[in-house]
């Protein structure tokens, strides 16, 4: 009782490929059994024959079935043809030659002719005949491939059309499959289009003194130059751009102005209106009144012609001096054909720029600062140099200390101690000197508040002291006198650690080593504990760390402030050995139980702070 055959799909494309697939389901959808075996054993069993002596020949695996229409996708053969179509009702032609391109595609034999367009051919043009399955005879067959060849004649729906060429594919392909292709033929064109493309012979006017001829040979024919109009001589003077324009037809010309916008020119176009213009006038009496009179042929000698106007050529209307550039291309033609000019290579009349000067900056003459003196050469009225508002007012009232003593080769000189103040919201320095009494020095203001550079700067180039530069025992060159810092402020050492990452290691080290004995003094006095058994301490508990795994001494403080939520300095003594386990210092032993208890508190805290500098 089945009444469905239908076989399930096997092909497929996938990302534009084809490809063939197992098929789900028998014929007629009944189910299909999975099958145990493997392809390669499948195919072992088709290949497999009589059993010999030395075991079995394989034999290739048969290949797989690939329909025509997957072998042939996209595969096109295309002739070049042409057919004569009659024209009944042209005096001029009585057939016309069309030329068309068939094409017949290899899946599934079918055929279509496309005629390529020809702009204003007034004809209806493209595709002639869709794409189908073309019919051969009354029989009911059809075009095959094998039916086309170069060189025959192919009658579709009534019309013949000739097969004369075929592309390199077409060819190859006939060629595989046995066909032997005929030589191709030259494609007939049309003789109709050829007539059109030659050249219409030109009627020859003779020259003549006729004006009317004149008007009507050259009517709406103009010669156009652009020139430019030099008028710098004159105050406030420019160079204009101009076009000037000859009519062909009475022999006038037209000056027109090119404006361009926010040029600051009235906007008149014409400079000169349409008019005949003289060249060259008959020698008259000089006390003639001719300046209320018009000009008169009897008066010019010459009147302006084509001939006197050029690439190149400087010429002078009304008093006005214009050099003539370049042209349009129809005057170019007209001076080739009527002159035989072939030259016509624009003059080029830009302006080319001024040659910039350099500026040359005198050399610093030891007056203020480089940056306040290089202000009196950039400008006339000279402007203070800008400062960085933003970096003032982030370190505004911000000031660090330090105490420098004089290198000086003067025995009086040695006691000497002077206070350096580094202001942080614009580099500058200020040197002042504490007065002593009966010393014989009246001390006070040494260096106002100024920049100083570093030895070794250029004025063009200056390099001027920075915070990190200042050091514990480094030596600063103030105009030729030469500081060492001895000792600092508290709150240098206080800036520097809340600014570790903008300081160099050695400079925030050197700070912290010079004010670690006295901060060890101050905690031990206020501990009740024995400086000196403090100190053997702290020397055991570094030679004990010295023999365990070295660790990041950086991580290790950072641990601790970050565990300090609230920056008290202190930690309970379960999170403070808790960081120490984690960093693997042995906090089990003898010594560093004695440190750890040393500076711990009565509320069960450690100072953390008192650890670290241990």
């Amino acid at each position: 009782q089945k009444t469905s055959f239908h076989r399930s799909q096997t092909l497929d494309f996938k990302n534009g490929y084809a490809f063939s697939r197992l098929p789900r389901e028998g014929v007629g959808g009944d189910t299909l059994y999975e099958n145990l075996l493997s392809q390669d054993e499948l195919d072992d069993l088709c290949t497999k024959g009589a059993t010999l002596t030395y075991g079995q020949v394989k034999r290739p695996a048969p290949s797989r079935f690939t329909p025509a229409f997957v072998v042939y996708d996209k595969k096109v053969l295309k002739f070049d043809a042409y057919f004569q179509e009659e024209v009944p009702i042209s005096p001029e032609e009585h057939y016309r030659i069309r030329q068309v391109g068939i094409y017949y595609y290899l899946e599934d034999d079918s055929m279509c002719i496309i005629e390529p367009k020809v702009k204003n051919s007034g004809l209806l043009q493209g595709k002639l005949m869709k794409r189908h399955r073309v019919p051969k005879n009354e029989q009911g067959d059809y075009y095959h491939w094998k039916d086309l060849n170069l060189g025959i004649d192919l009658t579709i729906y009534g019309r013949t059309y000739r097969l004369v060429n075929c592309d390199s594919f077409t060819k190859v392909f006939l060629e595989s499959q046995g066909i032997v292709v005929n030589p191709p033929e030259e494609l007939v064109s049309d003789p109709y289009t050829e007539q059109r493309r030659t050249p219409v012979p030109k009627r020859i006017m003779p020259a003549g003194p006729d004006p009317f001829r004149q008007f009507l040979t050259y009517d709406t024919k103009v010669l156009r130059f652009y020139a430019i109009w030099d008028d710098t001589n004159c105050a406030f003077g420019d160079h204009h751009p101009c076009v000037i324009h000859y009519f062909l037809a009475d022999d006038t010309v037209e000056v027109r102005e090119v404006h361009k916008r926010n040029d600051g020119r009235d906007p008149f176009p014409v400079l000169m209106r349409r008019q005949r213009l003289p060249k060259i006038f008959v020698d008259k009496n000089k006390n003639f009144p001719s300046c209320v009179l018009e000009i008169t042929d009897h008066e010019v000698q010459e009147w302006y012609s084509p001939k006197d106007f050029g690439i190149g050529k400087t010429v002078t209307l009304l008093g006005r001096t214009f050099l003539i550039y370049d042209c349009d291309k129809f005057t170019q033609n007209f001076y080739r054909e009527k002159y035989g000019i072939t030259d016509f290579q624009p003059v080029d009349v830009t302006k080319k720029p001024l040659e910039k000067v350099s500026q040359v900056i005198p050399p610093y003459n030891g007056f203020g600062i480089p940056e306040d003196s290089l202000q009196n050469c950039l400008s006339l009225f000279p402007k203070p140099p800008r400062k960085d508002i933003i970096k003032m007012l982030e370190n505004s009232l911000k000031v660090l200390r330090y105490q420098v003593a004089l290198e000086s080769p003067v025995p009086e000189d040695k006691n000497r101690r002077f206070i350096l103040s580094y202001f942080l919201s614009d580099d500058t320095i200020s040197i002042y000197e504490p007065p002593v009494k009966n010393s014989g020095i009246p001390g006070g203001k040494y260096l106002k508040r100024t920049k100083v550079t570093k030895p070794g700067s250029t004025p063009e180039n200056p390099i001027y002291y920075e915070a990190s530069d200042f050091t514990i025992g480094s030596r600063i060159e103030v105009f030729g006198h030469r500081f060492v810092i001895t000792d600092a402020d508290e709150y240098v050492l206080n800036y520097l650690e809340r600014n570790a990452e903008s300081f160099p290691a050695a400079t925030v080290q050197s700070i912290r080593d010079h004010f670690l004995p006295r901060k060890v003094v101050v905690e031990t006095t206020s501990s009740g504990i024995p400086k000196k058994d403090l100190d053997n301490l702290i020397v055991e508990v570094q030679k004990e760390l010295k023999l365990q795994k070295p660790f990041n001494t950086r991580q290790f403080h950072e641990a601790f402030h970050h565990f300090d939520k609230e920056g008290t300095g202190f930690l309970d003594k379960a999170s403070f050995l808790n960081i120490c386990d984690r960093f693997n210092v042995p906090t089990s032993t003898i010594l560093l139980k004695k440190l750890i208890d040393s500076c711990s508190c009565d509320d069960n805290k450690v100072d953390y702070r008192d650890f670290l500098l241990a």
